[in-house]
């Protein structure tokens, strides 16, 4: 399984939840990868902490790739380093990504992650795919690859307002491109259950029909811990409150 967690609209945690749902993936034996498409790295850091290196290999790498042509056949594996959690795996992001943007589409690339997937699906159990904050050629690379789409909201109506443009999109992939893709759900994050604003946006949402999953993702300020030794919540405090809803969440998306 592939699962691509994509927002527009940045700030709503899409970094955060990639990891800590790999995870708890790779916290019950799956070999799980994480591929980090957005350049500003957030995920890279975040599983990877004073492990990662710039001369490291990446995803600018991989795609660098496949704009070149070589005799030796490069695999896609050669661009994924361990993380120190066992059965846990990522293709580190890099700053490179924005240059290579304009290439990749004049060259017409955007099958090319589709193809890697397709590879890496015999050595990993899941994947995860975070992307950046903008329906650009990575993020389109990533749904046009992906078995499932993951949407964070995080309860604020400039959000609300976006999702209904995603959602379109997502729509048009996968009649163009991609028709095994998934919306797999909406996923509720930073929710404040005592707040009157969240409770009634959800709410909405859901009667709307449209797929909001439950548990809640609870607001904490242990995530900043989390975020700041690099240790997703399943290492850092599983009996956190929080954590338990990403498990829970993970029990859902695994159902």
């Amino acid at each position: 399984m592939a699962l691509v967690v994509f927002n527009q609209k940045g700030g709503v945690g899409k970094s955060t939840i990639t990891c800590n749902l790999a995870a708890i993936s790779a916290s019950q034996g799956l070999r799980t990868l994480v591929i980090d498409l957005d350049s500003q790295g957030n995920s890279s850091s975040y599983l990877l902490g004073a492990q990662a290196k710039d001369d490291q290999p990446n995803v600018a790498g991989f795609f660098e790739n496949s704009l070149s042509y070589s005799f030796r056949t490069v695999l896609p594996t050669e661009f994924i380093v361990t993380t120190p959690h066992e059965h846990l795996h990522v293709m580190p992001s890099s700053p490179a990504l924005g240059e290579l943007e304009s290439k990749l589409e004049s060259r017409q690339k955007v099958f090319k992650l589709r193809e890697a997937l397709q590879q890496l699906a015999g050595g990993y159990d899941r994947i995860y795919i975070d992307t950046p904050p903008a329906l650009n050629f990575f993020t389109r690379s990533a749904l046009i690859g992906a078995s499932g789409c993951l949407i964070p909201f995080d309860c604020d109506e400039f959000a609300r307002k976006a999702l209904y443009t995603l959602m379109d999109n997502v729509r048009e992939i996968r009649a163009d491109h991609n028709p095994n893709l998934v919306v797999k759900g909406i996923v509720v994050n930073q929710f404040q259950p005592r707040a009157n604003l969240p409770q009634r946006m959800v709410a909405e949402l859901v009667a709307e029909g449209l797929p909001v999953l439950q548990p809640y993702l609870p607001s904490s300020v242990k995530i900043r811990e989390s975020h700041e030794q690099s240790l997703p919540m399943i290492y850092m405090d599983p009996s956190h409150k929080l954590t338990q809803a990403f498990v829970a969440l993970h029990g859902v998306l695994e159902g």
